[in-house]
């Protein structure tokens, strides 16, 4: 005979596996901006171990100029309980636990209780500096190639 576990279990052992599993870092902070899960993948893209990150800020990866515009909006969000992200990837900068900065692509998640509150917001993040860097490069020959085609 299998044993069943309930789903609130099940629920939670299989969130566990994929946030441990995926090569993106998961990351999700309450709803004071707390990094309250950081998994392996989120190490291995910030530099920093979750034993430091869990319990920081989300300063601890948000470039510092960034920062007061991403409190604004999470603020808003917090307050009203809508984001205008969540369907699209979003790119935004990062920072590494060396200071060095990552392009970042991510998509969200707000994570509700029972009652509709937001009681934080999770995160599956990607560098995506080495396709940018291709992309800026053949911008750039597709540029000389139509400067040359118009030399001719």
């Amino acid at each position: 005979m299998t044993e069943h576990t309930s789903d609130a279990s099940w629920q939670e052992t299989a969130a566990r596996i994929v946030a441990d599993s995926t090569l993106d870092a998961v990351i999700y902070a309450d709803r004071s901006g707390t990094i309250r899960l950081w998994n392996d993948a989120a190490e291995t893209l910030f530099g920093h171990t979750a034993d430091h990150a869990i319990g920081q800020s989300l300063d601890l990866i948000i470039p510092e100029k960034h920062r007061g515009a991403h409190w604004t909006g999470w603020d808003r969000v917090m307050d009203s309980g809508r984001t205008r992200y969540g369907h699209d990837p979003l790119s935004a900068p990062g920072v590494k636990a060396n200071g060095e900065r990552v392009s970042l692509e991510f998509s969200i998640v707000m994570l509700k209780d029972d009652a509709g509150e937001i009681e934080g917001i999770a995160a599956i993040l990607r560098d995506v500096g080495k396709r940018w860097e291709r992309e800026k490069a053949l911008r750039a020959k597709v540029r000389e190639l139509e400067g040359q085609a118009q030399q001719d």
